[in-house]
């Protein structure tokens, strides 16, 4: 009787032993997955294009952000760029953006509605009242801002939004209204290249009369490639536009997009609206 029960014991522990290797070496549940993303991206550019205008007298600038999105599709964001005072900053240096939204995507396709707000700190809009509505004589006080609302779509790897100003554009007086519709398109060559190209229209409302004397609406178009170097993506694009921005001072007046290299006793002067091919270097993390 007694071997009877030891057999039975050693038949046990034989059964249990692998059920108990099998128990503790089951992984754990994954822990499910937030809901809550945080990212931030760093970059050198050789010159601060914005929709095909210089914004930083041609020279290199230092750009970074940090953005927050949601699983439900809600977002925020802060970008920053030095700028130069001339493009239209008085007493500015820095571009400060704050944005939000809501971006979906179903398959191919992709949908993103949203605001943004650009300010300049330390910019004084007063010193910008030779743009003064010749009609009402509205001018501007305090920095210099602007705040947009837009819409944009995307299927595969083509895009394309529109961008609305509910306030004067930068705050150059009656310009409520104006817009800028963009067409872009960024594919994967593989072995991180990627080619890109955009297309964009800027209209700026209320400013081709004869009273203004100028026309600053224009066209703009980028192409370009990037390269993936384990997370460093480095670029090259050409950038142009058909905006006028003549420095000759023929009839003792520059075309609009002619900026100098200061907002108050600019010494030199380029046209911020001509082709240049822009190198770039960033980073996302």
């Amino acid at each position: 009787m007694r071997k009877m029960i030891i057999a039975a014991a050693l038949a046990t522990a034989v059964v249990a032993i692998p059920q108990l290797a099998a128990a503790q070496a089951a992984p754990a549940p994954a822990a499910p997955a937030s809901p809550h993303t945080f990212t931030g991206n760093l970059g050198i550019v050789s010159d601060y294009r914005f929709r095909g205008i210089s914004q930083t007298f041609k020279q290199p600038a230092i750009q970074g952000g940090v953005d927050y999105s949601h699983a439900s599709g809600f977002y925020v964001g802060n970008w920053n760029s030095n700028v130069n005072s001339g493009a239209g900053y008085p007493g500015g240096s820095i571009e400060l953006d704050f944005y939000g939204g809501w971006k979906k995507s179903w398959g191919d396709w992709g949908l993103d509605l949203g605001a943004i707000y650009y300010y300049y700190p330390g910019t004084d809009a007063n010193a910008t009242n030779f743009l003064a509505n010749p009609r009402n004589g509205k001018t501007h006080t305090g920095g210099v801002s602007n705040t947009e609302v837009y819409i944009g779509g995307s299927w595969k790897w083509i895009s394309a939004k529109y961008y609305y100003a509910v306030s004067d554009y930068f705050s150059l007086p009656d310009t409520n209204g104006s817009r800028y519709f963009d067409l872009s398109a960024n594919h994967d060559l593989g072995s991180g290249w990627t080619v890109l190209g955009h297309i964009g229209s800027f209209k700026l409302d209320n400013w081709k009369t004869a009273a203004r004397g100028t026309n600053a609406d224009y066209t703009a178009w980028k192409i370009g490639v990037t390269k993936d170097l384990s997370g460093w993506v480095l670029g090259a694009a050409y950038i142009d536009t058909s905006a006028k921005g003549n420095c000759t001072f023929q009839g003792g007046a520059a075309e609009f997009y002619c900026f100098g290299n200061s907002a108050s006793g600019a010494t030199k002067f380029k046209d911020a609206s001509a082709g240049t091919v822009v190198f770039s270097v960033s980073k996302s993390f």
